[in-house]
């Protein structure tokens, strides 16, 4: 009877004198037992066997070794699973330390925006033998973030099928790939009639300074206008020719007749404007363009709701990406809120859609 977690055969295994063991792997852990100090493995199942080793494995008695016997058309797991975090890796993704049972993880070496080529992962995952699981496509992510994880399957992979995940990985790289935030002159445009006359304070600007500052942008500046088409209009204008990278509206986003900062950022001459996504808190949020430069605008949801779809944007916008009215529509499967009495986000299952 089989063991259903062996992962190899008896024909894969030769019985070598110590000295013949050299640059061959080990088929077994090899533990150590120093009464009072240590127990555990010394040598590790897969250990390719160095000149240096063998003192040290004869004073623990051992005068053979099983050892893997590879054919030619065969390769270990740690070797199989370096090649292939290097075909996986693109740029902004790396990983370090020796291969563990054929695992490695893959991290993000800068902060940014994590992107996952969804179709080619789920393509690598359907070859035999080996695999790979990642966090979801548009998350923001630090440096030194886990992103991924990838293992050759079976102790021993034909070569075929390592070449096969090796090629396909090739021909669709980047799989993973980190985009840092290139958008970093970021205006605010904060409208109402009850903060520009004073009769109440304004809390938009902390909030969006915080969450630009998150992921180390600064806002540069903000400019507080009542609800006059003429003069949103003319103060997104203005922010155009300053050279802003992304311009950020607050206020005026619901239909009610007062609010009127759509009007205002349309009648500027904004290319297209998108009103609506599938996102709850957020659904009346907006996103323009004015050639490559995006205007969004962040519904009154955003002062009570710590995420809303200003926050599922804002990494994506800043990263120099421009959603599109699909990419809004997109957001429904995973766009739903929970309202968890302690918010979690980003750790939970709001926005994470493909």
């Amino acid at each position: 009877m089989c063991s259903g977690n062996a992962k190899y055969h008896d024909e894969q295994l030769s019985k070598v004198p110590i000295e013949a063991a050299v640059g061959a792997r080990l088929a077994h852990d090899i533990t150590e037992v120093r009464p009072g100090e240590f127990k555990g493995a010394t040598f590790r199942r897969g250990h390719k066997v160095a000149p240096e080793d063998l003192c040290r494995l004869m004073r623990l008695g051992k005068r053979h070794l099983y050892v893997l016997d590879l054919k030619e058309n065969q390769v270990h797991e740690d070797d199989a699973v370096l090649a292939l975090a290097t075909a996986l890796a693109g740029p902004g993704i790396g990983f370090s330390g020796q291969p563990r049972e054929g695992k490695l993880q893959l991290t993000a070496t800068y902060d940014g925006l994590l992107k996952v080529a969804t179709d080619a992962l789920v393509a690598f995952n359907l070859i035999p033998d080996v695999m790979c699981a990642s966090r979801h496509n548009h998350v923001p992510v630090r440096e030194g973030d886990v992103v991924a994880g990838t293992r050759a399957i079976p102790l021993v992979i034909d070569r075929d099928r390592l070449d096969q995940a090796v090629a396909l990985a090739a021909a669709h790289a980047p799989i993973f790939s980190v985009k840092s935030y290139s958008r970093t002159q970021v205006r605010l445009i904060i409208t109402g009639n009850e903060v520009y006359d004073g009769l109440i304070e304004d809390r938009f600007e902390t909030i969006v300074r915080e969450k630009l500052a998150a992921w180390g942008v600064h806002l540069v500046e903000t400019v507080i206008l009542p609800d006059d088409v003429a003069r949103i209009a003319a103060a997104t204008q203005k922010f155009l020719r300053d050279d802003t990278d992304l311009i950020v509206t607050t206020g005026g986003m619901s239909v009610d007749p007062d609010d009127v900062t759509r009007l205002g950022i349309r009648q500027a001459g904004v290319d297209r404007l998108h009103y609506g996504a599938g996102a709850l808190p957020g659904a009346m949020g907006m996103l323009a363009y004015h050639g490559q430069t995006p205007i969004i605008g962040i519904p009154a949801c955003g002062l009570y709701h710590q995420a809303t779809v200003f926050d599922l944007l804002l990494p994506r916008l800043l990263a120099g990406e421009n959603p599109d009215e699909n990419d809004l529509a997109r957001l429904s499967v995973g766009g739903l809120c929970l309202d968890c009495e302690a918010c979690r986000y980003p750790d939970c299952s709001f926005g994470k859609c493909s």
